[in-house]
């Protein structure tokens, strides 16, 4: 029962009081009056759904499964790996909902922009209260149809086609992935729970080696496609910088992430990574890994344009997270989820921030910004230190993630799959040092010839400052206290 609340009560609150507060034909004069009610409902929503959660875990009832067809059926069981992911989703969630209350202000259809985003919440905490493959993929799939419309909110020929590859390139990928599952399910003969380690063996795969192996693969791939992995990475440079700027941080931060649970869930607690150890699948995920981390960085170096920068750079970022998860080792996965927890606070700041650049003055382009940190300091203070999380600077999160996966890779893997990703990281942290760290330069070191512009401070709305500062806090945590987070999980 407890669990069936955390899903819905986000989604159905959300879904009423959009429809209930609609204020599109009202007079103007009520509009304010209904729109700050309707945001304290919202704000409200918000609150008890952590504290629902927050209760759930601190209760853990057992856990829940029933059939469907045969072997599948939907099961919620959720475990500390489970729970540490649900208190990072609402974390950001809570923080950019009250940034959004300032940033929709002046936007139209913001009730159904609030709308879906309760609706991806509740998406994103059933996957993480899952208990097999199956409940797993179902709301992977709720995910992407209830995000989908965030991308599509400013209902222009350029948000609608970033929507549809948004949604072509996810359904794509799940299919995918349950490809995968299917023969998971074929091969094992019952419904069976999430265990670390993993519940299949070599005498199950015996006779299918080719057939299960490729499957996996493909899985590996169509999961990891929310994730951004090459050759699947496309829609992410396309939906960001369309999206607002709190939907374009919660794709980063969080919904981008739903790729990466579905991957860990799938392969370290169905089929198991000493099962996919020294195969031609580890050698060639972590290849595309590799591609992906330099394309990604690469493009975003190139970038003129802040939000599609940073859209690139979350290619980059996050198959990180992902080159983690293909070393198959303990030391490898506590790097790829240090560097999600690092990257989901970062990444989140810096779109933040973005949005506030861009709603404050209208700039959108890496060469507008020259002298921004006069006009909007704190914000570009915050985007400084958002930045030295990417490139991995301590005492930030980012430095203990890359370090803890420069260490998983030389610890399990030997010549060229021992010292290429190191390699790798190294050109990407450069990278990463060279399309983020010159728009701090030029916006609080301005040439003579910006010098002699206005430079006027705008004001800096603090309901959009705090959630950001907060996010920026969490990332300098996961740097101090990162290994302490990782013991939670008991793994």
């Amino acid at each position: 029962m407890l669990y069936g609340l955390c899903i819905l009560f986000p989604m159905v609150g959300g879904i009423l009081i959009s429809i209930l507060l609609n204020d599109d034909k009202l007079p103007a004069d009520r509009k304010a009056g209904i729109r700050r009610k309707r945001n304290r409902c919202y704000a409200a929503l918000m609150l008890l759904t952590d504290l629902i959660c927050a209760l759930s875990m601190a209760s853990r009832p057992g856990g829940v499964s029933f059939p469907i067809v045969g072997k599948a059926g939907i099961a919620f069981l959720p475990d500390t790996f489970g729970m540490v992911m649900m208190t990072l989703i609402l974390t950001v969630y809570t923080l950019i909902l009250f940034y959004s209350f300032s940033y929709m202000e002046s936007e139209e259809r913001e009730e159904i922009f609030f709308g879906f985003y309760f609706s991806s919440l509740g998406a994103l905490i059933a996957v993480c209260l899952s208990g097999n493959l199956i409940t797993l993929y179902a709301f992977f799939e709720l995910a992407t149809l209830s995000s989908m419309p965030l991308v599509l909110h400013e209902m222009d020929a350029k948000s609608v086609s970033a929507g549809k590859k948004y949604l072509f390139y996810s359904i794509g990928g799940a299919l995918m992935g349950l490809a995968c599952i299917t023969m998971i399910y074929y091969l094992c003969g019952e419904q069976v729970l999430f265990t670390y380690g993993g519940f299949m063996s070599p005498e199950m795969i015996a006779g299918h080696e080719p057939v299960f192996f490729a499957l996996v693969l493909l899985g590996i791939v169509g999961f990891g496609t929310k994730a951004g992995i090459w050759p699947m990475h496309g829609w992410l440079p396309t939906a960001h910088p369309i999206a607002p700027a709190p939907a374009s941080a919660l794709m980063s931060g969080i919904i981008a992430k739903a790729g990466v649970i579905a991957l860990v869930r799938m392969i370290y607690f169905a089929i198991g990574p000493s099962l996919l150890r020294d195969t031609w699948v580890q050698r060639t995920w972590t290849v595309l890994c590799m591609i992906t981390v330099l394309l990604g960085s690469s493009m975003a170096f190139m970038e003129k344009e802040l939000k599609k920068r940073l859209a690139y750079s979350t290619v980059s970022q996050i198959s990180y997270i992902l080159l983690g998860l293909s070393l198959l080792s303990m030391t490898g996965l506590w790097g790829g989820l240090l560097q999600l927890f690092a990257h989901a606070c970062a990444k989140g700041t810096l779109f933040l921030c973005a949005g506030m650049i861009i709603k404050r003055t209208g700039l959108r382009q890496v060469k507008d910004l020259s002298g921004i940190g006069k006009k909007l300091p704190l914000t570009m203070w915050l985007f400084f230190f958002a930045a030295l999380s990417l490139v991995g600077i301590w005492p930030m999160g980012g430095f203990l993630a890359k370090w803890t996966l420069a260490q998983g890779t030389l610890e399990s893997t030997k010549g060229f799959f021992a010292i290429a990703p190191v390699v790798v990281l190294l050109i990407s942290a450069m990278l990463t040092a060279g399309y983020l760290l010159p728009v701090v330069i030029g916006g609080f070191f301005p040439g003579k010839e910006a010098k002699d512009q206005e430079t006027e401070r705008i004001k800096e709305p603090l309901l959009m400052l705090i959630p950001m500062a907060i996010l920026c806090a969490g990332s300098l945590i996961t740097g101090l206290f990162g290994y302490d987070i990782l013991a939670l999980l008991h793994f």
